[in-house]
Protein backbone atom coordinates (compact mmCIF):
# COMPACT_ATOMS: atom_id res chain seq x y z
CA UNK A 1 0.00 0.00 0.00
CA UNK A 2 1.45 3.43 -0.78
CA UNK A 3 1.30 5.72 2.40
CA UNK A 4 -0.11 9.26 1.47
CA UNK A 5 2.47 12.37 1.25
CA UNK A 6 1.79 15.80 2.22
CA UNK A 7 1.34 17.71 -0.25
CA UNK A 8 3.60 20.55 0.81
CA UNK A 9 6.26 17.25 1.21
CA UNK A 10 5.84 16.87 -2.38
CA UNK A 11 5.73 20.43 -3.10
CA UNK A 12 9.35 20.99 -2.07
CA UNK A 13 10.66 18.15 -3.23
CA UNK A 14 9.82 19.46 -6.73
CA UNK A 15 10.96 22.75 -6.15
CA UNK A 16 14.87 21.75 -4.91
CA UNK A 17 15.28 19.70 -7.97
CA UNK A 18 14.36 22.08 -10.05
CA UNK A 19 15.68 25.04 -8.67
CA UNK A 20 19.12 23.05 -8.10
CA UNK A 21 19.23 21.92 -11.99
CA UNK A 22 18.85 25.56 -12.67
CA UNK A 23 21.87 26.82 -10.39
CA UNK A 24 23.69 23.81 -11.17
CA UNK A 25 24.35 25.58 -14.81
CA UNK A 26 27.20 27.92 -12.97
CA UNK A 27 30.87 26.34 -12.17
CA UNK A 28 31.76 27.80 -8.82
CA UNK A 29 35.97 27.87 -7.73
CA UNK A 30 37.07 28.16 -4.37
CA UNK A 31 40.51 29.76 -3.79
CA UNK A 32 43.37 30.96 -5.80
CA UNK A 33 46.35 29.51 -7.38
CA UNK A 34 46.95 26.00 -8.10
CA UNK A 35 48.32 23.07 -6.18
CA UNK A 36 47.63 19.56 -7.55
CA UNK A 37 49.22 15.88 -6.16
CA UNK A 38 50.12 14.35 -9.15
CA UNK A 39 47.08 15.06 -12.19
CA UNK A 40 44.67 15.23 -9.69
CA UNK A 41 43.71 19.08 -8.79
CA UNK A 42 43.23 19.70 -5.13
CA UNK A 43 43.12 23.39 -4.45
CA UNK A 44 41.25 25.40 -5.94
CA UNK A 45 37.76 23.33 -5.02
CA UNK A 46 35.47 22.89 -7.90
CA UNK A 47 32.00 23.10 -7.56
CA UNK A 48 28.78 23.86 -9.13
CA UNK A 49 25.72 26.32 -7.82
CA UNK A 50 23.52 22.99 -7.27
CA UNK A 51 25.24 22.38 -4.33
CA UNK A 52 23.68 24.72 -2.19
CA UNK A 53 19.97 23.56 -2.51
CA UNK A 54 20.55 20.05 -3.29
CA UNK A 55 21.62 18.03 -0.48
CA UNK A 56 18.29 18.75 1.07
CA UNK A 57 16.45 16.73 -1.92
CA UNK A 58 18.71 13.46 -0.17
CA UNK A 59 17.04 14.91 3.37
CA UNK A 60 13.44 15.32 1.79
CA UNK A 61 14.27 11.84 0.07
CA UNK A 62 15.26 10.17 3.49
CA UNK A 63 12.46 11.65 5.55
CA UNK A 64 9.80 10.19 2.99
CA UNK A 65 11.23 6.74 2.75
CA UNK A 66 11.19 6.44 6.38
CA UNK A 67 8.15 7.24 7.08
CA UNK A 68 5.83 6.36 4.50
CA UNK A 69 7.84 3.97 2.51
CA UNK A 70 9.27 2.97 -0.59
CA UNK A 71 6.91 3.28 -2.89
CA UNK A 72 5.24 6.32 -1.60
CA UNK A 73 9.64 7.78 -1.94
CA UNK A 74 9.65 5.91 -5.47
CA UNK A 75 6.19 8.13 -6.59
CA UNK A 76 7.86 11.48 -4.98
CA UNK A 77 11.40 10.61 -7.22
CA UNK A 78 9.24 10.02 -9.98
CA UNK A 79 6.83 13.32 -9.76
CA UNK A 80 10.34 15.31 -8.93
CA UNK A 81 11.61 14.32 -12.03
CA UNK A 82 9.19 15.12 -14.28
CA UNK A 83 8.71 18.89 -12.76
CA UNK A 84 12.39 18.61 -14.18
CA UNK A 85 11.83 17.57 -17.30
CA UNK A 86 8.77 20.20 -17.87
CA UNK A 87 11.10 22.95 -16.66
CA UNK A 88 13.37 22.42 -19.06
CA UNK A 89 10.89 21.68 -21.76
CA UNK A 90 9.72 25.31 -20.98
CA UNK A 91 12.86 26.64 -21.41
CA UNK A 92 13.57 24.92 -24.93
CA UNK A 93 10.13 26.34 -26.28
CA UNK A 94 11.02 29.81 -24.88
CA UNK A 95 13.73 29.95 -26.79
CA UNK A 96 12.02 29.78 -30.18
CA UNK A 97 10.08 31.97 -29.46
CA UNK A 98 10.71 35.69 -31.95
CA UNK A 99 12.90 37.51 -28.96
CA UNK A 100 11.52 41.39 -28.35
CA UNK A 101 13.40 43.86 -30.46
CA UNK A 102 14.96 45.40 -27.65
CA UNK A 103 15.65 42.02 -25.74
CA UNK A 104 19.45 41.96 -25.83
CA UNK A 105 19.60 38.37 -23.88
CA UNK A 106 18.82 35.68 -26.29
CA UNK A 107 22.54 34.66 -26.84
CA UNK A 108 23.33 34.40 -23.49
CA UNK A 109 19.17 32.95 -22.77
CA UNK A 110 20.42 30.23 -25.37
CA UNK A 111 23.38 29.55 -23.71
CA UNK A 112 22.55 28.72 -20.04
CA UNK A 113 19.48 26.79 -21.28
CA UNK A 114 21.11 24.26 -23.80
CA UNK A 115 24.34 24.16 -21.43
CA UNK A 116 21.23 23.16 -18.68
CA UNK A 117 19.58 20.76 -21.26
CA UNK A 118 23.02 18.52 -20.41
CA UNK A 119 22.80 19.26 -16.87
CA UNK A 120 19.31 17.83 -16.87
CA UNK A 121 20.11 14.92 -18.52
CA UNK A 122 23.01 14.40 -15.76
CA UNK A 123 21.09 15.00 -13.26
CA UNK A 124 17.96 13.27 -14.32
CA UNK A 125 19.79 9.68 -14.68
CA UNK A 126 21.81 10.44 -11.78
CA UNK A 127 18.82 11.46 -9.42
CA UNK A 128 17.00 8.59 -10.09
CA UNK A 129 19.62 6.03 -9.68
CA UNK A 130 21.02 7.91 -6.17
CA UNK A 131 17.60 8.36 -4.55
CA UNK A 132 15.95 4.82 -6.09
CA UNK A 133 19.50 3.38 -4.47
CA UNK A 134 19.00 5.94 -1.03
CA UNK A 135 15.45 4.81 -0.54
CA UNK A 136 16.07 1.06 -1.17
CA UNK A 137 19.08 0.78 1.24
CA UNK A 138 17.22 2.95 3.91
CA UNK A 139 14.20 0.50 4.24
CA UNK A 140 15.99 -2.36 3.48
CA UNK A 141 18.01 -1.50 6.80
CA UNK A 142 14.45 -0.49 8.33
CA UNK A 143 13.32 -4.62 7.40
CA UNK A 144 16.39 -5.51 9.47
CA UNK A 145 16.37 -3.45 12.41
CA UNK A 146 12.93 -2.31 12.40
CA UNK A 147 12.73 1.77 14.36
CA UNK A 148 15.76 1.37 16.17
CA UNK A 149 18.96 2.39 14.06
CA UNK A 150 17.69 4.99 11.98
CA UNK A 151 20.84 7.37 12.30
CA UNK A 152 22.71 4.17 10.67
CA UNK A 153 19.52 4.29 8.00
CA UNK A 154 20.15 7.37 7.38
CA UNK A 155 24.29 7.68 6.91
CA UNK A 156 24.31 4.62 5.12
CA UNK A 157 21.75 5.17 2.88
CA UNK A 158 23.10 8.65 1.98
CA UNK A 159 26.51 7.17 1.67
CA UNK A 160 25.38 4.56 -1.44
CA UNK A 161 22.88 7.12 -3.15
CA UNK A 162 25.57 10.29 -3.01
CA UNK A 163 28.25 8.05 -4.23
CA UNK A 164 26.16 6.98 -7.08
CA UNK A 165 24.84 10.26 -7.92
CA UNK A 166 27.26 12.43 -7.50
CA UNK A 167 29.60 10.36 -9.99
CA UNK A 168 27.05 10.10 -12.56
CA UNK A 169 25.92 13.86 -12.55
CA UNK A 170 29.53 14.78 -12.25
CA UNK A 171 30.49 12.50 -15.76
CA UNK A 172 27.96 13.56 -17.61
CA UNK A 173 28.04 17.37 -16.22
CA UNK A 174 31.60 18.03 -15.98
CA UNK A 175 31.77 19.43 -19.80
CA UNK A 176 28.66 21.49 -19.52
CA UNK A 177 30.11 23.58 -16.67
CA UNK A 178 34.04 23.83 -18.13
CA UNK A 179 36.14 21.04 -16.27
CA UNK A 180 38.52 20.05 -19.09
CA UNK A 181 41.08 17.86 -17.02
CA UNK A 182 40.68 14.10 -15.57
CA UNK A 183 42.35 15.92 -11.70
CA UNK A 184 39.36 18.79 -12.28
CA UNK A 185 37.25 15.82 -12.59
CA UNK A 186 38.35 13.89 -9.82
CA UNK A 187 38.09 17.33 -7.17
CA UNK A 188 34.53 18.06 -8.88
CA UNK A 189 33.60 14.82 -7.39
CA UNK A 190 35.33 14.25 -4.39
CA UNK A 191 34.19 17.56 -3.19
CA UNK A 192 30.24 16.87 -4.17
CA UNK A 193 30.17 13.82 -2.61
CA UNK A 194 32.29 14.87 0.89
CA UNK A 195 29.98 18.00 0.80
CA UNK A 196 26.86 16.56 0.53
CA UNK A 197 27.40 14.35 3.25
CA UNK A 198 28.51 16.77 5.78
CA UNK A 199 24.90 18.52 4.76
CA UNK A 200 22.64 15.99 5.37
CA UNK A 201 25.25 14.89 8.59
CA UNK A 202 25.08 18.39 9.99
CA UNK A 203 21.27 18.34 9.32
CA UNK A 204 21.18 14.83 10.83
CA UNK A 205 19.41 15.70 14.24
CA UNK A 206 17.12 17.78 12.60
CA UNK A 207 16.08 15.27 9.99
CA UNK A 208 15.70 12.96 13.17
CA UNK A 209 13.21 15.23 15.02
CA UNK A 210 10.94 15.80 11.76
CA UNK A 211 10.85 11.91 11.09
CA UNK A 212 9.82 11.57 14.69
CA UNK A 213 7.55 14.46 14.54
CA UNK A 214 5.58 13.05 11.53
CA UNK A 215 5.62 9.51 12.83
CA UNK A 216 3.33 11.17 15.87
CA UNK A 217 1.18 12.47 13.50
CA UNK A 218 1.06 9.78 10.89
CA UNK A 219 -0.43 6.51 11.91
CA UNK A 220 -0.05 4.81 9.06
CA UNK A 221 3.86 5.46 8.26
CA UNK A 222 6.16 2.89 6.83
CA UNK A 223 6.04 -0.59 8.89
CA UNK A 224 7.69 -4.28 7.32
CA UNK A 225 3.93 -5.18 6.84
CA UNK A 226 3.04 -2.29 4.98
Amino acid sequence: MVRPISTSSSALFCVVLVVSNIAATKAVEFGSGNFSIGPVQVWPIISDGGAILFPLAYILGDVISEVYGFKAARRAILVGFGSAVLAFVTFLLAIQLPAASFYENQEAFESVVWSGVQIVAASMIAYLTGQFLNSYVLVRMKARSAEPGLWRRLAGSTGVGEAADTFIFCAIAASAIGIQTGGQFINYFVVGFVFKCAVELLFMPVTVAVIKVLKQREPTYWSPQS
